[in-house]
């Protein structure tokens, strides 16, 4: 009999079988839902199919030997089946799959066993819930407008690693999904649980465990935020220069490979962290490096870890390169009339080898906001931002070059700010930009883009990007890390209405694919998660993808860390 007829059968036998214990089982289907929270979470849903009794050796050989190639065949088939995000090549559009434009997650639910949260009870005690609202609250980012069409079904907040090593075996050994959970500051959908499972809170882990002011390093458990992290700090005349997000915490920085306004100087996340312990998703602890400053000894697996997006481990500790506080420091703001002239301006400022530690963009739509949200009369033009640091002679000389790049720029209302109360009160007007957006629309959601290319061709990819968003019925705001050519665009939007959205995502593409033919990349400093996975294999290729799998599969052969995340659904062997 052909192999293709032996598959054809076994699979209407499968068929029937995977229909009958479905229904006993409550199997979910992919729509969109919310499950309501369960009294008692049922075994697990798993299918034994015992074909082979035992048989002699020779009957095996000559009678079944071509059913067992078939049903391995068949497994493999109903593994990717059950969870797209392991190998999906059927060329349909899934999500995150290329040409993709849907923005709730689709996954394949499996219930928790009772046994595993009988586990993590006996481990997190009191800090575990199954309570409906808390698990909904950890399934739906708090800045970001990504769903899923499931929920965690458990929540555990650990105390400390040998809390999370634990936790992290039972749900290999169960072959539940993991979701780490750091600020819930992630704007692409990195900690939804598209396939149900157990969410990680590391809120509880926000230790300072050392400070080595002489070697300027700190050893610090995942959950502490980086401005709690640097009050910490002050006293001891260091800070931690990366400055993402308020309420980002150092795990999830590392997660996502974070930087933000100060990266122009500092470098981004994987620059400042010296090394990390990590809980493997076998739930052994691997320390990636020493505490060196630089070390040529074997694979650079910190640099492995960070950005990985939760989908090779558990982040349980990290130890961050700090530096000095600036001695003095001087804040300048300057006018132009077209964004391409503030953008001229930044480049030209670059060139110039002047040491500056911001440059931030704002457009005309972006101080308009900010005037709004927060009763300023700041003039509604493209505006650039600097900061210059150093000792009081050397900031104010570069505050005086950068003056005149500007004047030959058609810059204009070139003020500047060295009293420290409203230094931080410009620096806080930027930092809090995406909140002033919403007061433009109040109920909208936003979709922001972070599109970063080689700092020559950032000024085009602005002007070309600005054509399109004020031509589009949106609302739409510029915000640029200019000294890196990195470009964020607000995109405020109704996600309800199809029209709105699909208009939203239009322009991420193009601006997306812009960058990409400048030799850019989809995403600066947010990372991947869900929402730009579609993106990856125009900007990598599809053997970077594949080798990327490789590295997953060999580390999390379940595929139970953070699942569909960050790999795209259509890349297989």
């Amino acid at each position: 009999m052909a192999p293709s007829l032996w598959l054809s059968r076994l699979r209407s036998s499968l068929r029937a079988t995977f229909v009958a214990s479905s229904r006993a089982n409550h199997s979910h289907s992919n729509g969109y839902r919310t499950p309501p929270p369960p009294p008692q979470i049922a075994g697990s849903l798993r299918f034994k199919f015992n074909f082979l009794s035992e048989e002699p050796f020779v009957l095996w050989r000559r009678v079944l030997l071509p059913v067992a190639v078939a049903v391995s065949a068949t497994s493999l088939a109903f593994q990717s089946q059950a969870n797209p995000s392991l190998c999906d090549d059927s060329g349909q559009v899934r999500f995150g799959g290329k040409g993709s434009t849907e923005f709730v997650v689709k996954g394949s639910h499996r219930e928790v066993p009772q046994e595993l949260v009988d586990e993590l009870s006996a481990i997190c005690g009191e800090n575990m819930s199954l309570d409906f609202d808390e698990r909904f609250f950890h399934g739906k980012p708090q800045n970001s407008f990504h769903k899923a069409v499931n929920i965690p079904d458990v929540v555990v907040f650990p105390r400390s690693e040998e809390e999370v090593s634990k936790i992290v075996q039972s749900c290999d050994k169960h072959k539940i999904p993991i979701v780490p959970y750091g600020g819930a500051t992630s704007i692409e959908g990195h900690t939804l649980s598209p396939d149900g499972g157990v969410c990680i809170d590391m809120s509880l882990m926000k230790r300072v465990k050392a400070l080595h002011v002489e070697d300027m390093d700190v050893v610090v458990d995942p959950g502490i935020g980086w401005m709690e992290l640097n009050e910490y700090l002050e006293p001891y005349g260091l800070f931690f220069p990366l400055d993402p997000g308020p309420g980002a915490t150092i795990g999830g920085m590392c997660s996502t490979r974070c930087s933000g306004s100060l990266a122009v100087r500092y470098g981004t996340m994987r620059d400042n962290v010296i090394n990390l312990k990590v809980v493997l998703p076998n739930g052994d602890i691997v320390k990636t490096a020493s505490r060196a400053r630089k070390s040529a000894a074997g694979y650079d697996l910190t640099r492995l870890i960070i950005g990985s997006e939760g989908t090779l481990g558990v982040i349980t500790e990290v130890t961050l390169r700090l530096q000095k506080l600036p001695q003095y420091s001087v804040v300048a703001m300057c006018n132009f009339p077209t964004i391409k002239d503030a953008a001229d301006v930044a480049i030209a400022t670059m060139l110039s080898g002047i040491q500056v530690s911001r440059v931030e963009l704002l457009d005309e739509v972006q101080i308009k906001a900010i005037n709004l949200a927060n009763g300023k009369t700041l003039p509604e033009v493209p505006t650039l931002m600097f900061e210059f640091i150093g000792t009081e002679a050397y900031s104010q000389e570069q505050t005086k070059i950068v003056q005149k790049i500007a004047s030959e720029h058609n810059g204009s209302d070139f003020v500047f700010a060295e009293d420290p109360e409203t230094k931080k009160e410009l620096w806080k007007i930027r930092k809090e930009a995406l909140w002033a957006c919403f007061a433009m629309e109040p109920n909208f959601e936003a979709m922001i883009t972070d599109v970063c290319v080689p700092l020559s061709h950032l000024a085009e990819l602005i002007s070309r990007s600005k054509k399109e968003l004020d031509a589009s019925p949106l609302v739409c705001t510029v915000i640029a890390h200019a000294g890196d050519g990195n470009f964020h665009t607000v995109i405020l939007f109704d996600p309800n209405q199809e029209e709105q959205r699909h208009e939203a995502e239009r322009l991420n593409h193009f601006m997306v694919h812009t960058a990409l033919a400048m030799e850019g990349t989809c995403t600066g400093e947010h990372g991947v998660g869900t929402g730009k996975v579609k993106y990856l294999e125009k900007e990598l290729g599809i053997e970077n993808l594949r080798t990327m799998k490789r590295i997953k599969q060999a580390l999390d052969p379940n595929n139970i860390m953070n699942p569909g995340k960050l790999i795209p659904p259509h890349v297989c062997f």
